[in-house]
């Protein structure tokens, strides 16, 4: 399956070359894709699926679109 990917912020050194048709296998989930772009699991704080909040265990499916954003702090 192919989906579209976007990482923000200090997470956007992890955003891969083919962001817009990354590939991953059937069935992976949200916690599959950030092993896959080498993105330790605590540095991603909130991510969205389809414009949702979804948690690591929400099963990817073909043309969805990722967002992940790190903490965001200020004030």
């Amino acid at each position: 399956m192919h989906i579209s990917v976007k990482c923000y912020a200090t997470l956007k050194s992890y955003q891969p070359e083919n962001s817009q048709s990354f590939s991953l296998d059937d069935g992976a989930t949200l916690s599959d894709l950030l092993g896959r772009l080498g993105l330790p699991s605590d540095e991603v704080k909130v991510a969205f699926v389809n414009g949702k909040h979804a948690d690591r265990g929400r099963r990817l499916q073909d043309g969805d679109h990722v967002a992940l954003f790190p903490a965001v702090g200020g004030g």
